[in-house]
C-alpha cells in the first residue's frame, strides 16, 4: 500500500473519531443507546447482563451498520465522480484542495460556512429495542446528521474524489465509518463509564477538532500544490507506524 493510501486510511479512521466527538453527536449518544436498547438510560447505566447485554450489543452493531451503509454509498458516489472528472484532474485538485482548506478553517478557527454546524433530524416513529428499528435509525442518523459532521465527512469525500480507482471512496468511507462506529460500540458495552466521562470527552473533542482542522488545511494546500504524496511521505517519515496500516 502506498504512502498516500496508508495515511488516507488512518486519516479517514481519525475523521470518524472526530465526528463521534463532535458537539452535535457526542451528547446524544446516551439517548441513542437507550432507544436502541429499548430501555431507560438509568437502567442501561446500571449495567446489562446475559441476554440483555448481548441484545444491546447486537442492536448497536445494526445501528452502526445502518449509518455505515449510507456513508459507504457516499464513498462509492465520490469514486464514480472521480472517474467522470478524471479528464479535468488539475481543476479538480484546485477545487478539492480549496474546499478542504475551507473545511479545515471551519474546524480550526470557526470560519462561518452556510449549512455547516446544524443538523436535519429525521423523526421516525419507531419502537425501540428492535433490530429493524436500530438499522433504520442508523440510516436516519447518517442522513440527518450529515450537515453537522459535514466538514469532516466532506473532506473525506473530497479526498476520495481525487483518488484513482473506483474502490478508493468505498475503502476510505469504510474506515471513516469504523472510526465513528467503534467508539459507539464501546459506549454500548459500558454506558455508565461513558456517561460519567462525557465532560472529559467533550473537552477532548474540541481540541481534537481544532487539530484536525490544522491537518485539513495542510492537506488541502498540498493537494492544490500537487504535493499530496510529499505530505504523505513526510508523515510517514515522522510517524513510521503509519506505513504498517493495511
Amino acid at each position: 500500500m502506498d504512502a498516500v493510501a496508508s495515511v488516507g486510511l488512518l486519516g479517514a479512521f481519525l475523521a470518524g473519531l472526530v465526528s463521534f466527538l463532535s458537539p452535535c453527536v457526542l451528547p446524544l449518544v446516551p439517548g441513542y443507546l437507550a432507544f436502541i436498547a429499548g430501555t431507560s438510560l438509568d437502567e442501561l447505566r446500571g449495567g446489562a447482563r446475559g441476554a440483555r447485554w448481548f441484545s444491546t450489543l447486537l442492536l448497536s452493531v445494526l445501528f452502526v451498520l445502518g449509518f455505515s451503509a449510507v456513508f459507504i454509498a457516499f464513498g462509492a458516489a465520490a469514486s464514480a465522480a472521480s472517474a467522470f472528472l478524471r479528464t479535468h484532474q488539475e481543476e479538480l485538485n484546485y477545487a478539492a484542495g480549496g474546499l478542504i482548506v475551507l473545511f479545515g478553517l471551519y474546524l480550526a478557527v470557526g470560519l462561518p460556512l452556510p449549512l455547516i454546524g446544524r443538523e436535519f433530524r429525521l423523526r421516525l416513529d419507531l419502537p425501540g429495542g428492535r433490530p429493524l428499528s436500530a438499522l433504520l435509525l442508523g440510516f436516519a442518523f447518517a442522513f440527518g446528521w450529515t450537515p453537522c459532521i459535514g466538514p469532516v465527512l466532506g473532506a473525506i469525500l473530497t479526498i476520495a474524489a481525487t483518488q484513482e480507482g473506483t474502490g478508493s471512496g468505498v475503502l476510505l468511507l469504510s474506515f471513516y465509518s469504523l472510526g465513528l462506529g467503534v467508539p459507539f460500540l464501546l459506549a454500548a458495552l459500558s454506558t455508565d463509564w461513558f456517561v460519567r466521562r462525557l465532560p472529559r470527552w467533550r473537552r477532548a473533542g474540541r481540541y481534537l477538532q481544532a487539530a484536525a482542522g490544522v491537518v485539513l488545511v495542510a492537506m488541502g494546500a498540498a493537494i492544490i500544490a500537487g504535493r499530496l504524496s510529499v505530505f504523505a511521505f513526510w508523515l510517514l517519515e515522522h510517524f513510521p507506524a503509519l506505513g504498517r496500516i493495511g
